[in-house]
This record gives C-alpha cells, sequence and structure tokens, in this order.
C-alpha cells in the first residue's frame, strides 16, 4: 500500500507553522520517514492518506503492518479465458502466487461459466474470479501485480484504452468495484501465452469439464 504524508512542522525561533505533503510512497517508507520528522521535535501533527483518500495513524499503520506477517502480501497473479464458440461456454483458469506466515504459496482454480459472447469477455470474467478468489484469502489494500495474455483486457482495465464494447462494460464496473471495495491497486501486466501457461491450461481443462482447485507451498515467490 502507498500513501502521502500530511504533517504540520512548527518552526522553531517564529513559531511559525508550515503544513506539508509528501508524494505518495510504500507505507513502510513512510513510517520511517515519519520516525524522521519526530526526532526533529518540530512535528506538531502527521496524516497518513492511502490512494483511496481514506486516511491512517501512524499506530493504525503500524496495526497494519503487523498484520501483513499473517495476511497473504507480495501477490503476483496470473488470469486466463478460453472461449468456446459452438456451446458459448468459457473456461477460467487462475493462478495466484503470494507470501503468507514467512512462506510462498501458490493456488491454482478454474470454473466453467456459460452464456458468454466472445473470448475477450471470458477473459473479464477471468479477471473477475481472480479478484473473488483474491477476496476470499484475505487479500487487501495493497499493490499487486496482475498477469494476463489478453491485449484489450489489460488495457482497458488498466485505462490504457476506452472501452466501446457494450457487453464489456458491465464486467470493468464489476471488476473496479470489487478493486474499490478491497482497498486492491493493480499493475496489468501483458505477457505472452507461454508466460500465462497455467492459467491457459486451467483455463482448457475447465472446458473439458477437469476442476481444480489446489493450494501448494512454493520454495520461493516466481
Amino acid at each position: 500500500m502507498n500513501v502521502r504524508l500530511e504533517w504540520t512542522y512548527r518552526e522553531s525561533k517564529r513559531k511559525h507553522e508550515y503544513f506539508m505533503k509528501s508524494e505518495f510512497i510504500p507505507f513502510t517508507e513512510a513510517l520511517q520517514l515519519a520516525d524522521d520528522l519526530e526526532k526533529t521535535g518540530r512535528l506538531k501533527e502527521i496524516t497518513f492518506i492511502d490512494e483511496h483518500d481514506s486516511s491512517w495513524s501512524k499506530k493504525d499503520l503500524h496495526r497494519f503492518l503487523k498484520s501483513m506477517e499473517t495476511e497473504p502480501h507480495q501477490v503476483h497473479a496470473f488470469c486466463d479465458g478460453g472461449f468456446d464458440v459452438s456451446t458459448k461456454q468459457a473456461g477460467l483458469g487462475i493462478v495466484i502466487y503470494y507470501t503468507q506466515h514467512h512462506k510462498t504459496w501458490r493456488i491454482r482454480h478454474n470454473e466453467k461459466i456459460d452464456y458468454l459472447v466472445d473470448n475477450n469477455e471470458a477473459e473479464y470474467a477471468a479477471l473477475l474470479l481472480l479478484l473473488q478468489k483474491l477476496e476470499d484469502i484475505g487479500v487487501h489494500h495493497q499493490a499487486l501485480v496482475i498477469h494476463a495474455d489478453s491485449m484489450v483486457v489489460i488495457n482497458q482495465a488498466s485505462g490504457e484504452w476506452p472501452c466501446y464494447e457494450e457487453h464489456y462494460i458491465p464486467w470493468l464496473e464489476r471488476i473496479e468495484k470489487k478493486l474499490s471495495n478491497l482497498g486492491l491497486k493493480p499493475s496489468y501486466q501483458l505477457v505472452d501465452r507461454q508466460e500465462n501457461k497455467e492459467a491457459d491450461q486451467l483455463a482448457s481443462q475447465a472446458l473439458r469439464d477437469i476442476e481444480i482447485s489446489s493450494v501448494l507451498e512454493q520454495v520461493k515467490l516466481k
């Protein structure tokens, strides 16, 4: 999670006060900066503002830092959607790598859904499924990296491209709402199919009615 600092600084001689604020920086660095400011003896008050305009106290951030030891963090996720034109069915595949309890883990999950229009809609459905799974395991209020091989979905979800396709808009709205509710700030990365092969395989297996849902401890995070 990134935050900016807003603080009131009191000048020592003339007793003038100045309001200052920083750029957005990782919250761990913000806590260190706050400690340095307090050491000057001239700090009157300080507030931390996250990227959703929510205010945090220093005590709140320390509590959040402590919770990160037990909650999932350092999330890298992959999603892919496969579409069968003849049946209008889609296979969705997601893979999530994360750290928790000083260990790294991998989740693999797939699902099959009906009544979609095209492959990009399947890709959107996979992205939403990914966010739902992140919510299930308790990922919230942090930055994460999402990898996918659909140029349309990556660029529209990141805001780089406008969305003119009416049947994509409800998916985008649900995705944006979920991200906002969870306090997540995604970095979208376009990858080729080879780099996304785990999620691609899961999507293909879902179309063949092969259901997979597993959690496995990893040696190290990818």
